[in-house]
C-alpha cells in the first residue's frame, strides 16, 4: 500500500528519500522551507494534505490525544540508535504491521525492539 508522509525536522531527508524509492508520496519540511513551522501547523498541514506525521518530537502524542479525532496518524521515534539504517529498519517494520493504524487518528510509538498503536475515536472531521 502506498502512503503519504510528511517528515518533521528531526528526520533524516534520507529516510523520506527510501520512503520514495519504495512507491511512498513523501515530503520533508526541509524541502518546503517550513523548517521553523510550529507543531500544531504540522499537524494542520498533514490533515489538509491527507499525510502520516513522522517525527522524533514527543509532543506529538498531545496534539493527536486533542484533536478531536482528527484522522492524522502519527509515528513518533523513541529510539536510542537514532541511525539512518536503524531509522529505516524499524519505519519498515511499522509499515508492514500497522496499516490499519495508519488509516486511522493514531500515534504510533516506534522504540528499539517493538512499536505500540493508540487509536483515537473518530471525530467530526
Amino acid at each position: 500500500m502506498n502512503m503519504r508522509f510528511l517528515a518533521d525536522m528531526g528526520v533524516s531527508m534520507r529516510v523520506v528519500e527510501w520512503l520514495r524509492a519504495n512507491g511512498h508520496d513523501a515530503v520533508h519540511l526541509r524541502e518546503e522551507e517550513l523548517h521553523r513551522l510550529p507543531n500544531g501547523e504540522i499537524f494542520a498541514k498533514a490533515k489538509l494534505e491527507k499525510r502520516v506525521v513522522l517525527t522524533f518530537d514527543l509532543d506529538f502524542g498531545e496534539i493527536v490525544a486533542f484533536s478531536h479525532g482528527s484522522p492524522v496518524p502519527v509515528i513518533v521515534f523513541r529510539l536510542r540508535n537514532t541511525r539512518v539504517a536503524h531509522v529505516i529498519s524499524r519505519l519498515a517494520a511499522v509499515l508492514a504491521h500497522c496499516e490499519v493504524g495508519l488509516e486511522t487518528a493514531s500515534i504510533i510509538v516506534v522504540e528499539e525492539t517493538r512499536h505500540r498503536i493508540r487509536h483515537f475515536p473518530s471525530g467530526p472531521d
